[in-house]
């Protein structure tokens, strides 16, 4: 079957860039011009999902209205014969069809993925997290899509993290199947390094089978009193296989500030426009 939806739950607070996200949800801050959630949204368009469900919150109206048409703002940029900038902004608003459905309590990860169950239906379908950008987005989302039509199960994303920093992700324990696919055997969220099985941690792409929603019911709070979708991927493993490959470039995490501030960086580095004058003066600081 195609894979035609995508999920990506944005409905957290983003505490940790309080008081910004009062009124700004995370996804929205900027990488130079264009705000995290759009790049995740354009990784989903390059392999063909259009069909994006945005598990949001009461405070994200920011996202919605992102992604919808702005007469007033089209109406300017057509009158200022600003004609490169408005084609691109008409694009992105034509381009996908979103769904919004909101997790009006926040209880985890593994929540947020089941309140898109009665949208996503009987079908498989991606998870995107909005805080993770990948270095080679098409390349790893076609490898995600290649993997569940050849093994027709759910796949997970992972990628090799420093050994002090496992207890910050969901980390997997896997045997190598097939070529560079991978057939996970355990995962355990967040784990202490001396207990962490492997450094592969889950790097915030997902296609799963719709077998994941009754793991989900049956998972019990986990860390911070969560519903982790790890615990509920653990659960999925006793009904059928589940899938990993590890992605080609880096992934880039928006999370925190320091991260946030990196990926920025490395980013604003890159840009033919800017990365120059900004490098020399970086020189300067």
């Amino acid at each position: 079957m195609k894979v035609r939806k995508a999920v990506l739950p944005v409905a957290g607070w983003g505490t940790r860039f309080l008081p910004a996200t009062k009124s700004m949800p995370k996804e929205m801050f900027p990488l130079i011009d264009k705000p995290i959630v759009q790049f995740i949204v354009e990784e989903l368009l390059s392999v063909g999902i259009d069909n994006i469900i945005f598990v949001t919150g009461r405070h994200k109206r920011a996202i919605e209205d992102h992604f919808d048409f702005n007469p007033d703002l089209e109406n300017h940029l057509q009158q200022a014969g600003k004609e490169n900038l408005l084609e691109d902004l008409k694009n992105l608003s034509a381009l996908i069809n979103p769904i919004y459905v909101r997790q009006k309590t926040q209880k985890g990860l593994g929540h947020a993925v089941s309140v898109a169950e009665t949208v996503v239906g009987n079908e498989p379908f991606v998870v995107a997290l909005g805080d993770v950008v990948l270095e080679k987005p098409e390349e790893n989302m076609k490898k995600l899509l290649g993997i569940f039509e050849e093994f027709k199960g759910s796949v997970i994303a992972l990628t090799e993290v420093p050994p002090d920093q496992v207890s910050k992700y969901g980390v997997a324990k896997v045997k190598k199947l097939k070529g560079d696919v991978l057939i996970v055997e355990d995962l355990v969220e967040k784990p202490k390094p001396e207990e962490a099985p492997s450094n592969l941690a889950i790097v915030g792409r997902y296609l799963f089978t719709p077998s994941i929603f009754p793991c989900i019911s049956e998972t019990t709070p986990g860390k911070g009193g969560e519903i982790q979708l790890t615990d509920a991927i653990r659960l999925l493993l006793r009904e059928e296989k589940v899938y990993a490959f590890k992605i080609e470039g880096k992934a880039y995490d928006t999370g925190n500030p320091l991260d946030y501030l990196k990926t920025l960086i490395s980013f604003a580095l890159r840009r033919e426009d800017i990365g120059r004058d900004l490098r020399e003066f970086i020189k300067t600081l």
